[in-house]
C-alpha cells in the first residue's frame, strides 16, 4: 500500500511549524575566539535551514562591532577581565566576581527560558564561566525541551593540565550528565582534545569529529593593490611579543619585502600600541596598521602570506584561504597554540616559529618572512580534506532537531 501524497488541503489545515531555535553560549572572558566560532556556526545553521534562527550569548566586549546574518542575533552578558594571576574581575559594574557571575547566570537562564531553544550549543566550557551554566543545564534536564551539545575546538591544552582543570570545575560530570553530543571542531587525525579526560565509553561514543570550520568572505573590504604579508595576533591581548618581533624585523632589514599589513586586534591597546604606532610611522609605508577589522577574511584572501599566532579561528582562516603561514604560538597560560602549530607543521600545513628551537631574534623573523614564497600551500598537504566542519555541524544539528 502506497502512502498518500499530502494535498493542498492538508497543508492548509496543518498547524504552522514553529521555527527551529538555536542558542549558542560563548563565555568570552578573553580574546575573540569563542564569539567568532559561534558566529560561524550560527551563520551556517541559519543559512542551511531557513526555518531556523539563532541567538548567541556572549561576554565579548566587542560583540557589537561584528555584523551578524539576518536571522542571527546576540545577547551581551556583563563582561569580566582575566588578570595576570589567573583571577577575574568585573569589567564595568563595580560588582565583585561572585555577584557578576550570579548576574550572568540569571541572565542566561532567563534567556533560555524565554527563547526556549530547540538546540543549545555550548562552546568549550561544560559548566560555563565559573559554573554559571549549571542552573540552566539543570532546568533543561528537568524540562527535556532542549537538546544540548558541547562544542570543543581541536586542541584545549596538554592532557595533564586539562584533566586537572576539568576535575576542578566538575566538567567531566557535567559533560556526562547534560550533553547529548560532543562536537570536536577538528579532525581526529590531527589531535584528540579529550585525551587524558576520564570520560566514560558511553560519553566517548557521543563524540562527533566535524573537521575544521571553513571560513569565507562575508562582507568584502578593500585590500591593498600591492603584495603584502598579513600580520595578525588575533584579538591581540597576548600578541605584544609577536607584533614587536615583526616590526623589529622590518626595522632591521630595509630590503625586507613584501610590505606588511598589521591588524593589532581590539585588545592590543594603550601605551603598548601607541609605541608600536610610532615605530610603524617611521617605516615609510612598508608596514601599515589598523586596530581592528571585523571583516578580516578579505585581508586573508588577498595576502601573499600570513604571520600569526596559533589561535583556532586564525588557523581555520589560514587553511580556508590556502595561505602560506608562519605561526608564532603562545605557550602560556596554556599550550593549546603550541600543540596546534606543532601538529600543523608536522603535517606540512604551516611553518612554526618556536622560541626554544628557532629563537626569537629579528633575523629569525626576517628569514621566515623571506622564506614564505617557497613554502608549500596548505592545500598541497591535504588541507581541503580537513575543512568539512560546517557541513558536519549542519548535518548533526538537523539530526538532533529531527529527534525532537
Amino acid at each position: 500500500m502506497h502512502a498518500r501524497a499530502p494535498s493542498a488541503t492538508d497543508e492548509t489545515c496543518a498547524e504552522p511549524r514553529r521555527q527551529h531555535r538555536v542558542m549558542l553560549y560563548s563565555h568570552d572572558t578573553f580574546g575573540l575566539g569563542h564569539l567568532r566560532r559561534s558566529r560561524a556556526l550560527a551563520s551556517a545553521l541559519t543559512a542551511y535551514n531557513p526555518n531556523a534562527s539563532a541567538i548567541i550569548l556572549t561576554g565579548s566586549p566587542v560583540a557589537g562591532r561584528f555584523t551578524f546574518p539576518e536571522k542571527v542575533d546576540h545577547v551581551r552578558l556583563p563582561g569580566v577581565t582575566k588578570l595576570t594571576d589567573g583571577s577575574y574581575v568585573s569589567q564595568t559594574l563595580g560588582l565583585d566576581i561572585d555577584d557578576t557571575t550570579s548576574l550572568r547566570s540569571g541572565l542566561i537562564q532567563t534567556a533560555v527560558e524565554q527563547y526556549e531553544p530547540d538546540l543549545l550549543i555550548v562552546d568549550k566550557e561544560p559548566t560555563g564561566f565559573r559554573g554559571e551554566l549549571l542552573p540552566t543545564l539543570e532546568w533543561i534536564a528537568e524540562t527535556g525541551k532542549t537538546r544540548c551539545v558541547l562544542g570543543l575546538r581541536d586542541v584545549l591544552d596538554e592532557p595533564k593540565a586539562l584533566a586537572a582543570e576539568w576535575a576542578r570545575k566538575g566538567a567531566v560530570t557535567a559533560t556526562e550528565r547534560f550533553y547529548d553530543e560532543i562536537w570536536v571542531y577538528g579532525p581526529r587525525s590531527v589531535y584528540d582534545p579529550t585525551q587524558g579526560l576520564p570520560l566514560s565509553p558511553e560519553t566517548r561514543a557521543r563524540i562527533h569529529w566535524t573537521g575544521y570550520l571553513r571560513r569565507e568572505i562575508i562582507d568584502a573590504v578593500d585590500t591593498p593593490n600591492t603584495p603584502y604579508v598579513l600580520i595578525t595576533p588575533g584579538g591581540g591581548g597576548d600578541g605584544r611579543a609577536m607584533v614587536d618581533l615583526v616590526i623589529t624585523a622590518y626595522e632591521s632589514d630595509p630590503t625586507l619585502r613584501p610590505n606588511a599589513v598589521l591588524v593589532y586586534g581590539p585588545f592590543l591597546s594603550g601605551e603598548v600600541r601607541d609605541g608600536f604606532e610610532a615605530r610603524v610611522a617611521r617605516l615609510g609605508g612598508r608596514v601599515t596598521a589598523v586596530g581592528f577589522e571585523s571583516r578580516i577574511e578579505s585581508l586573508f584572501a588577498g595576502a601573499e602570506g600570513v604571520v600569526c599566532m596559533g589561535g583556532y579561528n586564525t588557523f581555520c582562516e589560514v587553511l580556508s584561504f590556502d595561505k602560506r603561514a608562519v605561526i608564532v604560538p603562545r605557550t602560556v597560560p596554556r599550550l593549546e597554540q603550541w600543540i596546534r602549530a606543532s601538529r600543523a607543521e608536522d603535517l606540512g600545513l604551516v611553518r612554526m616559529l618556536d622560541e626554544e628551537r628557532d629563537g626569537m631574534s629579528a633575523q629569525t623573523m626576517v628569514d621566515f618572512i623571506r622564506a614564505l614564497p617557497g613554502q608549500s600551500k596548505p592545500s598541497q598537504a591535504g588541507a581541503d580534506g580537513l575543512l568539512d566542519g560546517l557541513d558536519v555541524v549542519v548535518a548533526r544539528a538537523a539530526a538532533l532537531l529531527a529527534e525532537k
